[in-house]
């Protein structure tokens, strides 16, 4: 039965509102022990240091055993709404993804923690005990940014690809380095959306702000394919008789079942 006018106009706004929440209460689900160390690393004193401490290590533990899976299966749901079928199950579809790409989640999310953790140490070390050596740590600042942005393209090429994790890893940060509009702007979606909810209303962190973010990164990250597949068909002659290969060699697109 299809609704027309101003009820289909609030049934569709229904359900997309369904879609966001569940999508979102179930990354929250799955993150719930990663979330639940954050929230209390956040909430503790400066001055218990050893405390906060421990709960760095127990953050970094987290990330890539549950941080990590959950995101990426988040944005396989979103890459369905993106790629036009907003119908599917949200559930299943969900938990296929967990499972599809949880070995890759994993790899990626120690290789990507390892990084930040020795960033981090850096920043620390060259902006509070080496002041004569700022200039290093703010260098490292800026890398450890272009590393947390390339994570948007990392979910997505996770979600995306046929691909080995190695090639996922490399193209991720390739593809911020070399097309860096897009992501960016994913960048300012995310800190807008956390802004509002912070702001105006912070239950939207648990039904709606991480599958607004994973849907908007996946967004563009497609639009940045779509234009990347465009213009690799343009240079297929050129390149074929020159034999020079692509700097971002992407994998095989993923091709799934409609759900029924």
């Amino acid at each position: 039965m299809e609704f027309r006018g101003l009820t289909g106009g609030i049934y569709r706004l229904t359900e997309w509102i369904m879609r966001i929440s569940g999508t979102n209460l179930l990354w929250v689900l799955c993150s719930a022990p990663f979330l639940f160390i954050l929230y209390m690393r956040l909430a503790i004193d400066p001055q218990y240091v050893n405390e906060a401490l421990t709960l760095n290590w127990a953050l970094g533990i987290l990330a890539p055993l549950t941080l990590f899976p959950a995101t990426s299966a988040m944005f396989t749901v979103t890459r369905k709404w993106v790629m036009g079928e907003p119908d599917v199950k949200i559930f299943r579809t969900y938990f296929r993804g967990y499972k599809e790409n949880y070995k890759q989640s994993l790899v990626g999310g120690i290789f990507y923690t390892l990084l930040f953790v020795v960033m981090y140490v850096d920043i620390t070390v060259y902006m509070v005990q080496f002041r004569n050596m700022q200039l290093f740590g703010i260098l490292m600042l800026i890398l450890m940014i272009l590393l947390f942005v390339s994570l948007f393209n990392f979910f997505s090429m996770v979600a995306h690809y046929h691909m080995k994790i190695g090639g996922i890893l490399k193209n991720a940060i390739l593809l911020t380095l070399l097309r860096p509009f897009r992501v960016f702007s994913t960048l300012i979606g995310a800190i807008a959306v956390i802004y509002i909810c912070w702001t105006y209303m912070p239950v939207l962190y648990v039904i709606a702000a991480g599958s607004v973010i994973a849907w908007f990164a996946f967004l563009n990250f497609y639009a940045t394919f779509q234009k990347m597949q465009d213009q690799a068909k343009k240079r297929e002659e050129e390149q074929n008789s020159k034999g020079e290969p692509e700097l971002i060699e992407l994998g095989k697109e993923k091709k799934e079942r409609k759900e029924k």
